[in-house]
């Protein structure tokens, strides 16, 4: 490959990189236009790479093309969040319980020392720290299940919910609600019963898709920081 092709993929694929972190962490927020000439500056990079890149996050449903008006950051309502919960209930369902035919003893002291971390996170009242730990421990679930194609569908859902997701993790008493629940799914990974952590994923998702309604009644839509 030509170096200037090579270059130019790369320098597309970090505009992708930075936009897509930009939404994630709410710095972008929901229905604000993306000016290309803006995104060209900010992101050091030429008009036709940012617009590459629109596409690629357009086609992951982080942002929309808007008819005469160009991109904006996508909006996910209540009921869509709905929708990518139940999807990845299934899916992260399947993860868990391949997982749990997979993991090794190493992997298993990994997961437990992740639980460990979340139960002193809510003593402390870490919340933020919580959060992380909970993205940590359905990534390396992810990565332990060998499932390639669900852990890039997974990822792409969690990005297109990351908004409703966050609203989730800092209501008042969520994490004493779904403690037991990571480490339910812990527990039936390390005991390789494929059969228990499906469950138990399925039951957090659950506890999830039931919660969604009530975090988006009381908690107003801002800035995820």
């Amino acid at each position: 490959m030509a170096a200037g092709v090579r270059d130019g993929r790369e320098r597309g694929g970090s505009v992708v990189a930075g936009i897509r972190e930009a939404i994630l962490s709410g710095e972008f927020v929901p229905n604000q236009r993306l000016v290309e000439a803006d995104l060209s500056e900010q992101f050091a990079a030429s008009r036709a790479s940012v617009r590459a890149a629109l596409l690629e996050l357009a086609n992951e449903g982080l942002i929309e093309r808007v008819q005469n008006r160009g991109a904006r950051v996508r909006a996910v309502s209540l009921e869509e969040a709905i929708e990518i919960s139940e999807v990845r209930m299934v899916i992260e369902g399947l993860c868990a319980a391949k997982a749990a035919e997979r993991v090794t003893a190493e992997e298993e002291a990994e997961l437990r020392e992740i639980g460990e971390s979340m139960r002193t996170a809510v003593r402390s009242g870490d919340v933020l720290g919580y959060s992380r730990l909970n993205e940590r421990l359905h990534a390396r679930i992810r990565a332990l299940s060998g499932q390639r194609t669900a852990a890039d569908f997974l990822e792409r859902l969690r990005a297109q919910n990351v908004r409703h997701q966050f609203k989730l993790a800092m209501h008042p008493g969520r994490p004493q609600v779904s403690l037991p629940q990571h480490l339910a799914i812990i527990d039936a990974i390390c005991a390789h019963d494929p059969k228990a952590a499906e469950q138990a994923a399925r039951d957090h998702l659950r506890s999830v898709i039931d919660a969604l309604p009530e975090v988006n009644r009381t908690r107003p839509h801002g800035r995820v920081h």
